[in-house]
């Protein structure tokens, strides 16, 4: 009997039968680790397709939990219009406890704790670095994974090898560096910059490695204009991060469940378009 497993901020997740998963993205959009009360218009399916992308891209480096992206494969109560798009039938995995994130440049809380005292997530960097400059190598930053309307925590590479132990926890940062430096050298030739990402990961029925969730998306990425780039400075961006300038400057209150203007939500919709566009070469079509 297929149920929903969970309703996360983005995604729900239902459980097709013991090894397969349907994931269905939704136009929600959260911020401040608060579910916001208006949509982004297409926004799962765009996420969807752009993850779709990437998955197929890095299939070398590392197999993924896709089984079909196509609704015929679906069960047929999932086979609808609304489901088109936005859905993923993907293999059940047992899940690391670890967001694997990965910073190319330096940024957003990691400039905030360079300034602090020269170092990211404990991790000590060159002095004199300048706000969203390249770093000379990308570095591994994980977390742990929160529970919705509670913050992730920092952890340093020693604490994954107590949780999993080194083998496991080495082959996990060597696969996050990977992926990221292929997909951001990609990225690059397009005109973007990934300044940094998360990705997650599970162990299949052999217990071997599995990239999961969602991959380089304007959600879980900071995705920079490379034309518009220069050092010194906070930088134009494709993903929600004009979302969260905007509730900065604005003074809104997630907290407080109120409507998004509908100019903030169109120029949302339309900085995940143009990330799209860039990545795929494709514009994308409702």
């Amino acid at each position: 009997m297929i149920q929903k497993l969970s309703s996360g901020k983005v995604r729900e997740i239902y459980e097709i039968d013991g090894n397969q998963l349907l994931l269905v993205v939704s136009d929600r959009i959260s911020a401040f680790d608060y579910i916001l009360p208006s949509v982004i218009p297409n926004k799962g399916k765009i996420l969807n397709q752009i993850s779709a992308f990437w998955f197929d891209f890095v299939k070398d480096i590392v197999p993924n939990h896709i089984i079909s992206t196509n609704i015929q494969d679906f069960p047929e109560e999932f086979q609808k219009p609304e489901f088109a798009g936005r859905s993923m039938l993907v293999k059940k995995l047992k899940m690391l406890p670890v967001e694997c994130i990965v910073r190319g440049y330096i940024t957003g809380s990691g400039w905030k704790s360079y300034q602090e005292n020269g170092t990211v997530c404990g991790i000590t960097l060159p002095e004199g670095l300048q706000e969203s400059e390249k770093l000379p190598e990308p570095i591994f930053t994980p977390s742990t994974k929160a529970e919705i309307g509670e913050h992730d925590e920092n952890i340093s590479f020693e604490r994954v090898v107590e949780m999993l132990g080194l083998e496991l926890a080495t082959k996990l940062r060597d696969k996050t560096l990977q992926v990221y430096t292929k997909c951001t050298e990609y990225a690059r030739q397009k005109g973007v910059i990934i300044a940094d990402t998360k990705f997650e990961f599970g162990l299949d029925e052999k217990e071997e490695l599995v990239l999961a969730d969602e991959v380089l998306t304007p959600d879980s990425s900071r995705f920079w204009s490379a034309s518009d780039y220069a050092i010194g400075r906070s930088q134009k961006s494709f993903d929600k991060q004009y979302l969260r300038d905007w509730i900065k400057q604005s003074g809104y209150n997630p907290a407080d469940s109120l409507p998004i203007p509908e100019d903030v939500i169109q120029t949302t919709v339309a900085k995940y378009k143009e990330a799209f566009a860039l990545i795929t070469g494709k514009n994308f079509e409702e």
